[in-house]
């Protein structure tokens, strides 16, 4: 009788918050609508969307577990960032990833950490860079977002999203460190050294083995494309799950594997997977941002309360968010400008040219400016346990005010830097002249033409007999466009077909090795091999 009253209990709390989740869902498609016609980025509006919802009375509250909050968000979310940066432009530019992602990073969560055990009562130097490790990666939806309404190089884009890929694992493990320090009253360099080499080390090396791994379960099994997304769904969580469980890095684990991956799609996925894959991972991660974004506004009322409980002044609160939001600002122009000195000073050959003094003073400025907070910080905020002890002992100390000055530095800078930087970007010709680099619409039709000369050499060199007097082979010689206002598919046989996918395939290792020329834009070679595939699916339908 108890279990059916605990069952009947538990189904009453589904139907109840059920309804409001997929309001949420829709609340979040509405948003983003707007935000489209508005020509800003949506994040902005998720969040002041999500905080007046919040006084909407009689609404349910939306509650997930600390334990669980990092293992349902994070791992999609960077699988599919690994996924989507260039890694010929990491490696390209991994000296200022690198700082930044690394060097940075820690500069930011000490600068937090000495500012906030100065001027806040109570607060030590621990939970200083717990506070730091929270706040001090950039997010790369935020600036995705924000930075899709302005014209920036593809370089420059890629050096945000490595940046703000790998700072993920550089400042968890900075907040996982800080939270046995506070949990333990104690840090010892010895062991902490050990712990941080094996938790890089070994969750690097468990993501690329089982990467490895995943790529290979791809290949041999008798797959086909839902049974193909539905793997790539649970291999993020595989990947982050097994290297929390031998304490290492999960987010190491993520990157490095879905990185791995990646490199290696034209291998183990066939295009129906690929496009089909494209689409799915599109909308589940619009989803899971908008739904984090959402309940970073959600959660205000709750932690304004828990203020109040401890007795700490909402002004005062509100004071603390501006200032660790004003150290964060700081220390990360102060990072960029000390980069570009430091590269001009020991490796002046790799600094980006630039056409005038004026321009390469602006450029670190910007860079500065683009240090949007959101749902990495988010995450770490609220995975914070309510207790010390494995939540048996004292409630952790000031975790409603870590909460609330986590809330403002991401609404500060989502809106404040988010609705001027386009603005900045717009009036600097930092961005558009800094980077030596062909236009991309010039390097597109280069690498069109490349293709087209490459295909009629395939067709010519392999079926040059079959093209000889049979109209539907002298077709492939001629533009997609053409081939389209045939009014029947008569011209194309079993015979034809198989010498399509070879040519499709040809073209696949054409752009393949094309890609591996620094000059060329990895951003540009993967819209044409998903043009590719998209003939490849019109030609099975056929």
């Amino acid at each position: 009788m108890q279990g059916n009253s605990l069952t009947r209990q538990n189904l009453n709390s589904m139907h109840s918050i059920l309804p409001f989740l997929l309001a949420m869902i829709m609340v979040i498609v509405l948003l983003n609508m707007w935000a489209a016609k508005l020509k800003i980025a949506y994040p902005i509006l998720l969040v002041v969307g999500g905080l007046l919802i919040s006084f909407i009375p009689g609404l349910p509250m939306v509650k997930i577990h600390p334990d669980l909050i990092f293992f349902i968000f994070l791992p999609p979310l960077l699988f599919e960032a690994a996924w989507s940066i260039s890694f010929k432009e990491m490696k390209k530019w991994w000296r200022i990833i690198g700082s930044f992602a690394f060097l940075v990073v820690f500069f930011t969560a000490l600068s937090v950490a000495l500012v906030t055990n100065y001027m806040i009562p109570g607060f030590t130097i621990g939970l200083g860079f717990l506070l730091g490790g929270i706040v001090s990666p950039p997010d790369a939806v935020s600036t995705g977002a924000i930075t899709k309404f302005v014209k920036i190089p593809r370089s420059t884009s890629a050096i945000l999203e490595g940046e703000s890929l790998l700072n993920d694992a550089s400042s968890l493990i900075i907040f996982r460190f800080a939270l046995v320090a506070v949990g333990t009253g104690q840090f010892i360099w010895q062991e902490a050294t050990l712990s941080f080499l094996w938790m890089v080390i070994g969750g690097a090396g468990i993501g690329l083995l089982l990467g490895w791994v995943f790529v290979q379960a791809h290949k041999h099994l008798p797959t086909d494309a839902p049974s193909d997304i539905a793997m790539m769904l649970i291999e993020p969580y595989f990947l982050y799950w097994i290297a929390e469980q031998a304490h290492s890095s999960g987010v190491l684990a993520v990157v490095c594997g879905g990185l791995l991956m990646s490199a290696k799609r034209l291998t183990f996925l066939n295009s129906t997977s690929r496009i089909r894959a494209f689409s799915v991972w599109e909308s589940f991660i619009f989803i899971l941002n908008g739904i984090v974004f959402l309940i970073i506004g959600l959660e205000l009322p709750e932690i304004v309360g828990g203020l109040r409980s401890k007795g700490i002044p909402l002004s005062t609160a509100i004071n603390y968010g501006i200032l660790v939001t004003g150290v964060l600002i700081a220390a990360r122009i102060i990072s960029s400008y000390a980069a570009m000195a430091a590269t001009l000073i020991f490796r002046p050959s790799v600094a980006p040219a630039a056409a005038n003094r004026r321009i390469r003073l602006t450029m670190p400025l910007l860079l500065g400016w683009t240090g949007m907070r959101g749902v990495v910080s988010l995450a770490a905020a609220l995975s914070i346990p309510l207790a010390l002890d494995h939540g048996k002992g004292p409630a952790f100390p000031h975790r409603d005010l870590i909460l609330f000055i986590t809330f403002v530095v991401i609404l500060l800078t989502l809106v404040v830097q988010g609705l001027t930087l386009p603005f900045f970007i717009n009036r600097s010709s930092a961005f558009g002249q800094i980077f030596n680099q062909e236009a991309e619409e010039s390097a597109r039709q280069k690498m069109k033409h490349g293709l087209k000369q490459h295909v009629y050499e395939f067709l010519k060199d392999k079926y040059e007999h079959e093209l000889n007097g049979y109209a539907g082979m002298e077709k492939l010689l001629k533009h997609w466009e053409e081939k389209s206002k045939a009014t029947d598919d008569s011209w194309m046989n079993e015979k034809t077909k198989v010498i399509f996918v070879e040519m499709l395939e040809s073209q696949r290792a054409y752009l393949s090795e094309l890609n591996k020329d620094p000059a060329v834009n990895e951003e540009i070679i993967r819209q044409q091999l998903f043009q590719i595939d998209l003939e490849e699916e019109r030609l099975k339908m056929i």
